[in-house]
């Protein structure tokens, strides 16, 4: 009895691994689509890995916005054109599971643009969606 009840405790522990390894591998994946996107100059496309509402949160050097297209109507004023954009990359540090539908990315971002180099690092929260993993809060700096 005591074999079977050891078995059946690592059965669900792998079970959950390789949950949150097929969880983990889904949010990597927003953020590279994220990054191509990013780096093709479609914005829209970029904000595809959001959440598509007014509760979305952003929160940036001028303080917090609210709302999908508010978002994206900043990101095209701060990003002008593909000049403006540059070419995008991230280097991921973390990503956490508070529970089965919603993560916590910590993560460094790079442009390299004609005449500067800016870059910081980002706080995000996704959640699980209809089954797609979308930000519903950013925090870039």
């Amino acid at each position: 009895m005591k074999r079977i009840l050891i078995a059946a405790i690592m059965l669900v522990s792998l079970g959950t691994f390789a949950q949150t390894a097929n969880n983990k591998q889904a949010i990597l994946n927003v953020l590279e689509k994220q990054r191509q996107n990013w780096n093709n100059g479609d914005l829209e496309a970029f904000m595809q890995g959001y959440v598509k509402s007014d509760s979305l949160l952003f929160v940036g050097k001028s303080g917090p916005t609210y709302g999908w297209q508010k978002t994206l109507d900043n990101y095209k004023k701060s990003y002008p054109g593909k000049a403006g954009m540059g070419t995008l990359t991230f280097g991921i540090k973390k990503v956490d599971f508070f529970n089965k539908d919603v993560a916590f990315v910590l993560g460094s971002w790079h442009l390299k643009r004609e005449k500067d180099e800016p870059q910081g690092y980002f706080t995000l929260l996704f959640k699980k969606i209809k089954g797609e993993w979308k930000i519903f809060v950013d925090h870039s700096s």
